[in-house]
């Protein structure tokens, strides 16, 4: 599948955009439960702060006692990551155990009484600490001190749930990044159905199979399959016009040449036999132009609409052999019929009649003894005709079938048949392919375009 497919881009843009919006997800849900273990601890906090507050208290000398710390066991482990310190602004600083002997590092800040605060700051070991404070009043001796209350947390605990929540959470949207990747295959492809459908009718167009393109098309194709349509009325009705005119020309040339051919006539009566000769040699000519633009106009019109064209190959042969052999010049040979089977040919019985009546005259005007025709019991077979004349030469025959090339007025003897031919047969998607044959001479094979089968 090359970069030009519409399916390898569509499928391409739809796993970029799935892989952009799973990372921004992960990235956003990482940090929405980082901020939430934050906000737990945070709580966990304060309730920690409530139960310090709750147990300090002055003695008689005015010194800060704690008599109920939390209880949680980690203030009792040295550098556990969670800690408390009480100080008042006499310079009395109390602190957990967990702190061991360093002192939080707070900043400089003035709560007022009853009023929560948090800082994140620098606490042991380098580690980050999200700390909560209270200032309050306590009553020692006869005068109002305020004391600052603080508990702390290390937030390494956040960045490891933080971690371990992203490795869990890539797994799943992995997982769901090929669900989704598999859907969008999907997607792509039933999008992409109509295209293949329409270009299964074009198909079916060309081949005559129809005459339209389907008309049950999602809304998204419709003008286009409207505008294709439009196109192939359009070309009918142009192909239409066209055979009028060549039919009209024929018709129009049609007297002009009996005049001619009277003329001639009457100069052979004269005695006059080179002027005749010339004159008629003209007419000749000119009836064979005729005769091929009418074979043209005539193929591409039922060619366009071959659909169910089918003409029995061994009846249409033996006709036309029948025929053939009645004239001088074929009397002196023999005719060898050689097909298998009852093969059908998809072309249409004049239009083939004309392709085997040309190759059957020129394989007859040029063989010495012996006409050979062949074809297989298959689907579409190959059609040949063999004569055991002098043929043509291998380089002569890419020129035989060059576009406009008349072989008739280079004096080879094959004549305006084979231009004929080739119209005809490239109308219906078919080729003529020149070998030599067994029988010594030329060997002529009618076969579809696509067809590398040759008839031995």
């Amino acid at each position: 599948m090359s970069w030009g497919s519409l399916r390898l881009r569509l499928v391409a843009g739809g796993l970029a955009a799935i892989l952009i919006a799973l990372t921004i997800a992960g990235a956003g849900l990482t940090l929405l439960f980082e901020r939430h273990v934050t906000r737990t601890i945070g709580d966990d906090l304060d309730i920690y702060l409530k139960q310090l507050v709750a147990g300090i208290d002055a003695d008689a000398r005015g010194k800060l006692v704690v008599g109920r710390p939390p209880a949680d066991p980690r203030f009792s482990d040295p550098l556990s990551g969670l800690y408390w310190q009480v100080s008042d602004d006499g310079g009395q600083v109390l602190r957990s155990r967990s702190l061991w002997d360093t002192a939080l590092d707070l900043p400089q800040d003035e709560p007022s009484p009853s009023e929560l605060h948090r800082h994140v700051i620098p606490g042991p070991a380098n580690a980050r600490l999200l700390v909560s404070e209270r200032r309050v009043l306590l009553t020692v001796g006869d005068r109002r001190a305020p004391v600052r209350v603080v508990v702390a947390a290390d937030l390494a605990r956040v960045s490891a749930a933080g971690s371990q929540f992203a490795r869990e959470l890539t797994l799943a949207l992995g997982l769901l990044g090929l669900v989704l990747a598999a859907a969008t295959s999907i997607q792509v492809g039933l999008g992409l159905r109509p295209l293949d459908a329409l270009r299964r009718g074009v198909a079916e167009v060309r081949s005559g199979q129809r005459k339209h393109l389907p008309a049950d098309v999602p809304a998204e194709v419709t003008p286009l399959v409207e505008e294709v349509n439009s196109l192939i009325d359009a070309q009918e009705r142009e192909i239409e016009r066209s055979r009028s005119r060549a039919a009209d020309l024929a018709h129009g040339l049609k007297t002009p040449l009996a005049a001619l051919a009277a003329d001639v006539a009457l100069l052979r009566r004269r005695g006059e036999q080179d002027v005749a000769q010339a004159i008629e040699a003209v007419g000749d000519t000119m009836s064979r132009h005729v005769d091929r633009e009418l074979a043209r106009a005539r193929a591409r019109g039922t060619a366009r609409q071959r659909g169910g064209i089918s003409t029995p190959l061994r009846p249409l042969v033996e006709s036309l052999v029948l025929t053939l052999a009645r004239t001088p010049t074929a009397q002196r040979l023999e005719f060898k019929i050689c097909i298998t089977g009852e093969p059908s040919v998809p072309l249409d019985r004049t239009d083939l009649a004309e392709v085997l009546g040309n190759l059957l005259e020129n394989a007859a005007r040029h063989a010495k003894s012996k006409v050979r025709i062949g074809a297989g019991a298959t689907a579409n077979p190959a059609i040949s005709v063999e004569d055991d004349g002098p043929g043509i030469a291998s380089a002569e025959r890419a020129r035989v079938l060059e576009r406009g090339v008349r072989l008739d007025e280079r004096g080879e003897g094959a004549g305006l048949g084979l231009a004929i031919v080739q119209d005809v047969l490239s109308a219906y998607g078919w080729q003529l392919v020149l070998a030599d044959s067994e029988l010594g001479g030329l060997k002529a094979i009618v076969a579809p375009q696509d067809s590398r089968r040759l008839v031995a």
